[in-house]
């Protein structure tokens, strides 16, 4: 395994009776870099990171972590990560403090270590001012970033993170993703699944998973550059007819529902043009309509879409 990566799978599945979780998982993930995987619910993302966290056993097969076999010593795989599941195993009724010493005693911490250790990760977190708090009384976000916190407290070499942000506020996912920076700057790599395709912006290589295979690895922004044609958001009074209306006509390549608009992929101006003209005439009230840049989520909806066409997987 070369030494500048930290992670390597090689035709990694895992099976739960007749369900195929994963199927044929090749992924490296370089040291010192955010590593992101994305992709809807049941793609295999928890089921790759239990099986790196050492949880978990493939069931044929292989994965590496900073050199070391997920087959053949999964145990000592633990002392090198640090994991933070979906649902962290914080106790509610201990303090903050008390959770932080909780997890060094699991960890076996030295204690002379653990004064140093535990103010470092007081400044990160911000949550010093509340160490005396009983973690069941801490908001969500502030749960997040102590059970972070307690996932480093025997100092890590990488981070696994699965969905980490799911059902946090927004002011509390930018105050997280600035944590994990600066934990990167310390040397620290992470790997982090997200149901949040906008983070996926935020990391250095992004992951595409769907149906328990890696559909595509890539930059961000090279990945959104993979998507051809123009994108319009379309406002109008009623999306699903819109929708309706407009789905079946030529030069429409992609259209999918964004909050309050349609984003509508096209070949060029003339179509959009006669898109617009259909809805008019049909009565239908134009809002809005406005060229954009791709987001991840267009882009990842366009290469899954071509993916189920027949495409190979790709290696990374």
């Amino acid at each position: 395994m070369p030494q500048d990566l930290i992670i390597k799978t090689e035709k990694l599945c895992r099976d739960f009776g007749r369900q195929r979780a994963l199927r044929d998982l090749e992924m490296t993930v370089e040291r010192g870099e955010i590593f992101g995987v994305v992709g809807p619910d049941g793609a295999g993302k928890t089921t790759a990171i239990r099986i790196l966290a050492g949880i978990l056993a493939p069931s044929s097969g292989n994965a590496w972590v900073d050199g070391i076999s997920v087959v053949d010593d999964p145990e000592r795989i633990k002392e090198r990560i640090a994991y933070m599941p979906q649902r962290f195993g914080l106790y509610e009724d201990l303090s903050v403090i008390e959770n932080l010493l909780f997890y060094a005693d699991l960890f076996q911490v030295p204690g002379r270590l653990r004064p140093e250790r535990i103010e470092r990760l007081f400044a990160f977190s911000r949550l010093g001012p509340f160490k005396d708090r009983l973690a069941g009384a801490l908001s969500g976000g502030m749960k997040q970033k102590l059970g972070l916190a307690c996932a480093l407290i025997h100092s890590p070499r990488l981070l696994l993170l699965d969905e980490p942000t799911n059902g946090v506020d927004p002011v509390s996912r930018r105050d997280f993703w600035k944590i994990l920076y600066d934990l990167l700057r310390e040397g620290i790599t992470i790997l982090v699944s997200t149901a949040y395709l906008d983070e996926a912006d935020r990391t250095h290589r992004v992951g595409l998973m769907h149906n328990g295979a890696l559909i595509h690895c890539d930059e961000p922004h090279l990945i959104r550059a993979l998507v051809k044609g123009l994108f319009y958001e379309l406002v109008t009074e009623d999306l699903p007819k819109t929708k309706e209306l407009i789905a079946d006509m030529p030069g429409i390549l992609d259209l999918n529902l964004f909050g309050e608009g349609l984003h509508v992929r096209v070949s060029n101006e003339r179509e959009i043009a006669a898109a617009r003209l259909r809805l008019e005439e049909k009565g239908m009230a134009v809002y809005s309509l406005r060229r954009i840049t791709p987001a991840m989520e267009d882009a990842f909806l366009s290469i899954m879409q071509s993916h189920e066409s027949g495409p190979d997987r790709q290696r990374v």
